[in-house]
């Protein structure tokens, strides 16, 4: 599968509106926790791996070929590290953190609620 791109169809979109096109990209297997794993300084292809865990090493390949496509990552002699743009993209998880801890605090209390017998 071909690495997403802004202008061409992308899932979810057969425009390929710039916004679908980053959700793609971000959106495929373990692309997110690579961005993050490099968040702190370069790292061999093997280091990647072993930070990220379960990731096979052909997924791995291919979620580091797409992330250097799309100008997030760039290969260096000290390995694998994050672009400008990359490190702009990084800026971003915070955000997206709190969000996802409210979520998660909203859920909670619906369960609660859901026990305790209240109408959501």
């Amino acid at each position: 599968m071909a690495a997403p791109r802004p202008g061409t169809p992308v899932r979810g979109s057969r425009t390929g509106r710039p916004i679908m096109a980053a959700l793609d990209l971000l959106g495929r297997r373990w692309a997110l926790r690579v961005i993050w794993e490099l968040r702190d300084a370069p790292l061999s292809f093997r280091e990647t791996q072993a930070r990220c865990g379960a990731i096979s090493s052909s997924v791995l390949n291919d979620r580091l070929s797409e992330l250097r496509a799309a100008g997030i990552v760039e290969a260096g002699d000290e390995g694998y590290r994050l672009t400008g743009e990359g490190r702009k993209l990084l800026a971003l998880y915070p955000p997206l953190d709190a969000w996802a801890e409210r979520w998660a605090e909203r859920e909670r209390d619906r369960a609660r609620g859901d026990r305790l017998g209240w109408v959501s």
